[in-house]
């Protein structure tokens, strides 16, 4: 198994990617800290779970508050003495044209998706520089590349984290330490997030992507996993694009 014993957190894990992502790490033999807002779905998740070689630990925290923050990761550290793979992953969208977003749709992406990355990251990054050793693995989008109508608070945090994963990627491996940060910018990817999408745009996109449909949740999934796992012992700072060639 790739990721036997590994201690792995996971924002955003009881929906989408991250449940996808949550999945394949227990498949793997990790033990998956699997963070969300929804304790019934993290309910949902562990029950899924529970025949799988890993180990499923629900915890209902919500990225933008700090100390809650802290407090989860220092509680994986002393119980498992380590923190070996962080996969950011929790995202929202609130979207709406430049024009016409509110200071609250604004502020409430601004929140999740990049300062929550922040928190989750400055809060693990100490365990892994005492190791010396670990992977994080931000998720990007597309959007945070290329721009999108009526995303400015998305696409503004999407390359944030792109900034942020490039940066990560040299501060942490100063001194010798194999920390490695990477991000992925997944194209359109079914999930409860582009469910509601207008039946013409996903048409719209699908005829702008080389392999001309959306993308699986797993297959994000799985990019994670190789991230998360020894075989990208020497991948860091880099965005991967997991988009059927859309940024092409």
């Amino acid at each position: 198994m790739r990721l036997k014993d590994k201690v792995c957190i996971i924002t955003g894990a009881a929906s989408g990617i991250g449940k996808a992502a949550s999945v394949k790490f227990c498949s793997q033999g990790a033990v998956v800290i699997a963070c969300d807002v929804s304790r019934d779905s993290l309910e949902q998740l562990r029950e899924e779970t529970h025949s799988l070689p890993g180990k499923l630990i629900p915890k209902v925290l919500d990225v933008t508050r700090r100390d809650d923050v802290f407090r989860v990761v220092q509680d994986v550290a002393t119980e498992y003495g380590r923190i070996d793979v962080l996969v950011n992953n929790a995202g929202i969208t609130r979207d709406a044209l430049l024009l016409k977003m509110t200071e609250e749709q604004w502020d409430a992406v601004i929140n999740v998706n990049l300062k929550g990355v922040f928190n989750m990251t400055q809060a693990v990054a100490p365990y892994m520089v005492k190791a010396k050793k670990g992977s994080i693995i931000n998720t990007s989008s597309v959007v945070g590349i290329y721009g999108n109508i009526g995303q400015t608070n998305y696409a503004a945090t999407k390359g944030g984290v792109i900034a942020m994963t490039k940066t990560w990627a040299k501060e942490l491996a100063r001194k010798g330490a194999q920390i490695r940060v990477n991000a992925v910018a997944p194209g359109f990817i079914k999930t409860p997030m582009t469910e509601n999408l207008p039946e013409k745009v996903i048409e719209y996109v699908k005829s702008k992507t080389p392999l001309a449909r959306m993308g699986e949740a797993e297959e994000v999934a799985n990019v994670y996993l190789f991230l998360a796992c020894d075989e990208s012992s020497y991948i860091t700072g880099q965005v991967i694009g997991v988009d059927g060639g859309l940024q092409i």
